[in-house]
């Protein structure tokens, strides 16, 4: 009944106002029908908010999967308990911190005058690498990426370490025992036993990219051009700044479209592929 009230109903009623034409200063609605999906076709700033989505879940995957996979296996196969208990909390104490305070954090180290990334590329002799880093459309959204990579990459590896954990020793002996390299145990040791676990990870990055908000509001507000903005700001901007809550639902459906369909693919391959030891 709950999961009615608080999740299904309000899907219903955002499909529903996404047909509308609605100001929700006034009160007054009108039925568009498709209009507002058919402005998201033609809206440049709704494609590149997309795109921008896009490139966050695919770097998202590369680090806090795929490299948080690696790091996780590296210090589960230190033999000092001291160092993986050490190496576990270093490595999670940017995931301590909130979205907003690491945002702000990055902001002033992307400071291109007072900025320490500035003056450490100055300090090593890269000065003509200096820019304005959030400043300019090439590089503010790497650096948006960059700060978020950095504040979940240890939670990550947190989650891969207990899965890990979970394997049975006597594998890893066996496998040692027959000359397989740390590699080749990792490849076919570690991965596949690890595998529903990263079906989970990957579910929840891909969906945590396309819900992506608090960074890109904190460092950029969607800017320089809007080059910036991501799904979830161009939502913000259209209903709270634009007041057309319309199509502000219609972007959120489509939110809502593309991390329900990466979800349900990836639960199905992950339950195909299914390890049980």
């Amino acid at each position: 009944m709950l999961l009615a009230v608080f999740v299904y109903l309000p899907l219903a009623q955002n499909l529903a106002f996404s047909t509308q034409e609605w100001d929700i200063y006034s009160g007054t609605s009108e039925f568009v029908g498709l209009e507002n999906y058919e402005k998201l076709l033609g809206d440049a700033v709704f494609w590149s908010a997309l795109a921008n989505n896009g490139l966050y879940a695919l770097l998202s995957i590369a680090f806090q999967v795929a490299g948080a996979l690696v790091l996780a296996a590296m210090i589960e196969s230190l033999r000092s308990m001291r160092w993986r208990k050490a190496l576990r909390a270093i490595y999670f104490v940017p995931s301590a911190i909130s979205l907003t305070v690491a945002g702000l954090l990055f902001y002033f180290i992307y400071e291109p005058n007072l900025g320490m990334l500035n003056h450490l590329l100055e300090a090593v002799g890269l000065g003509a690498l200096t820019q304005p880093w959030l400043g300019q459309e090439s590089t503010a959204m790497v650096g948006i990426i960059a700060m978020s990579q950095w504040q979940g990459f240890g939670y990550s590896t947190l989650l891969f370490a207990v899965a890990i954990q979970r394997i049975p020793s006597e594998l890893y002996e066996a496998a040692a025992i027959d000359g397989i390299g740390p590699v080749r145990r990792f490849l076919h040791v570690t991965v596949p036993l690890v595998r529903e676990m990263t079906g989970l990870m990957v579910i929840v990055t891909i969906s945590g990219a396309f819900q992506v908000f608090n960074e890109v509001m904190v460092m950029t507000s969607g800017g320089p051009n809007n080059s910036t903005q991501v799904l979830a700001t161009w939502l913000y901007r259209s209903g709270f700044v634009r007041n057309d809550f319309g199509y502000a639902a219609a972007i959120a459906t489509v939110i809502f479209v593309v991390t329900l369909i990466v979800a349900l693919g990836q639960l199905w391959y992950t339950k195909r592929r299914r390890v049980d030891f």
